[in-house]
């Protein structure tokens, strides 16, 4: 059967993942509610999502839907959970999220590493100029201005003394 992923949405009062999808057999738009059950504040939203994915009740319906959207829509009903309102849940997830150029990595602890990882090579695979794009220029050259003198560094200076 095939089935074609329109809209994926959560309904927090019970807690269901809503899918509108069309059955292109049928060419009919139909809406599935599945329920998210024994999940809590304290579950981990990632195992939640690929069980969701692979139940054999919804693996069929929900294979144009990306594992990353259930993931976000079990951390905005977990968020839920912990009584935030909506608006605050989506804020956190956000800043989840985004990169933060001034946050120093390395104080993070390798699962969030991981993560902030994986969104700078989305990030870096999205802007990416590929050979097919209209835009693509091969050999960029850049000219940088030397109006300004360039500033020297102690890490410079001491080097060449101690040689």
């Amino acid at each position: 059967m095939a089935y074609l992923a329109k809209k994926c949405g959560l309904q927090l009062q019970p807690p269901s993942i809503i899918l509108i999808y069309e059955d292109q057999l049928k060419n009919n738009i139909r809406k599935r509610i599945m329920p998210v059950r024994n999940f809590s504040r304290f579950s981990d939203c990632s195992r939640a999502a690929e069980q969701l994915k692979n139940n054999p009740r919804h693996k069929a319906y929900l294979n144009g839907v990306s594992l990353e959207q259930l993931q976000k829509l079990h951390r905005l009903l977990r968020c839920h959970l912990e009584g935030q309102s909506l608006t605050q849940s989506l804020e956190q997830i956000k800043r989840e999220e985004t990169i933060d150029p001034e946050e120093d990595l390395n104080k993070l602890d390798d699962k969030e590493l991981a993560k902030k990882k994986k969104i700078m090579d989305e990030l870096f695979e999205k802007n990416r100029k590929k050979k097919d794009d209209p835009d693509f220029i091969y050999d960029v050259e850049v000219a940088f201005p030397q109006d300004e003198e360039l500033e020297a560094c102690e890490w410079d200076t001491k080097s060449d003394e101690e040689f």
